[in-house]
């Protein structure tokens, strides 16, 4: 391509140019994801993977577990399960030959959680994964070992919360509040609505205080390096950045990233969830819940093997195979693509309900695949009366699905009916 023709193709920091962004046929085709979350919450096991902030909110259980357990938050805090996270059975390669067994076209690891420790070797924190706990570039053997197999390699960032995500431990004696360990826990500010993980908070758009511009200037930072350094054909964000005060900062680096995409050739996707992004500039993402029908626009949902929770715990809730199969189906027919999400324990091993649910699901899918990748959606996505959970951290409330519900798929001219 022509110097001026490339430059005329470049995208810059501005809805109207973002706009200009297609989905790769990668990732319509590709239908199935594995995320993973593994970091230092895996340690303790217990709660869900809020752990790191749950442990210092005084009216919640996590707390007072922590000190009957670990011992109080002043003497041993969330810094302390880090020599812990030893990671001495993480063999990527068997883990990437499980996902390829379990039929996933794309793997998506979690580089930084809420809890501010980078699963990855950055130059940005001192508190990463190749310094600290097992000394190893997580997210960087990774991507070898999952590229090796031939799918797709992506990565998550959840760094946007941790402008507030430690402030439980400001309000009492705690290791949160020793100036030595802000690089793990700080800001650590309260913020208006920080204290409800619930449906208005996850709905706000201008929390207060916003984050500064040093806070905001790291992210974007952090967010590239791992986009140089990895290449990762993928980035998924959690909430939390649908805050207006990062609407700048999202177009430069949706830019940085389609524009990188475009010098390796590959194409690349952004998923986020409620309205972050203007329509047609990323892939909308849902969150253990369910569309009412066909969404015109391709989209992902993702949820976990676990009911529990993201990341491995003790005596965990763990859903059927043949659950994860229907959430599967039911996605692909309304358009959209499955990012199934386990925990692995803090060893390095993946529990044996996790290997056992991915398995079967290979299984299904090396006979009925043809019906899934590469598919397109029929004019109708189904028939069936099971009630569904619609919409954001429903799932909950979806019933099993029966023999009585179908959904439809199609592909060269074939119309299938599962």
């Amino acid at each position: 391509m022509p110097d001026s023709q490339q430059q005329l193709s470049r995208y810059e920091p501005a809805w109207e140019s973002l706009q200009r962004y297609t989905i790769p046929q990668w990732f319509k085709d590709a239908r199935l994801g594995i995320f993973i979350h593994w970091g230092i919450y895996s340690v303790p096991a217990f709660d869900n993977e809020w752990y790191s902030r749950n442990m210092y909110l005084r009216d919640h259980p996590a707390y007072k577990h922590h000190q009957e357990k670990w011992g109080h938050q002043s003497q041993f805090g969330y810094k302390d399960f880090i020599p812990m996270f030893t990671a001495e059975k993480f063999d990527p390669d068997a883990w990437a030959a499980l996902f390829k067994k379990a039929g996933a076209r794309y793997v998506v690891p979690v580089a930084e959680h809420h809890d501010g420790f980078a699963m990855y070797d950055t130059a940005l924190s001192e508190w990463n994964a190749a310094k600290m706990g097992p000394e190893r570039d997580v997210i960087g053997e990774l991507a070898s070992a999952i590229r090796s197999q031939d799918m797709v390699f992506g990565l998550s960032s959840h760094r946007a919360e941790h402008w507030w995500f430690f402030n439980g431990g400001r309000e009492f004696d705690s290791d949160v509040n020793d100036r030595r360990f802000d690089g793990l826990y700080g800001p650590a500010v309260q913020c208006e609505a920080s204290k409800d993980h619930g449906a208005e908070a996850w709905r706000g758009r201008d929390w207060t205080p916003r984050p500064h511009a040093i806070f905001m200037d790291d992210w974007l930072a952090r967010c590239c390096e791992l986009v140089d350094k990895y290449q990762p054909q993928l980035i998924y964000f959690d909430w939390w950045i649908e805050q207006i005060i990062f609407q700048p900062y999202l177009q430069k680096f949706a830019a940085h990233y389609y524009n990188r995409g475009l010098e390796w050739n590959r194409g690349v996707v952004i998923n986020h969830k409620f309205d972050t992004f203007p329509p047609g500039t990323t892939v909308y993402d849902l969150e253990r819940g369910k569309m009412t029908g066909v969404r015109e626009e391709h989209w992902q949902g993702d949820t976990s093997v676990s009911y529990r929770s993201w990341c491995y715990l003790e005596d965990d809730d763990f859903k059927s195979p043949t659950t994860i199969i229907h959430d599967l189906v039911d996605n692909v027919s309304k358009n959209g693509n499955l990012l199934l999400n386990i925990g692995p324990k803090p060893d390095g091993t993946i529990p044996d309900e996790v290997v056992n649910i991915l398995t079967e699901l290979g299984a299904w899918l090396d006979i009925n695949g043809e019906a899934i990748y590469e598919s397109l959606p029929w004019h109708t996505h189904g028939e069936g009366n099971a009630k569904l959970g619609i919409g954001h951290l429903q799932e909950k409330g979806t019933e099993p699905f029966t023999a009585e519900d179908i959904r439809f798929t199609t592909k060269d001219g074939a119309l299938y009916a599962i």
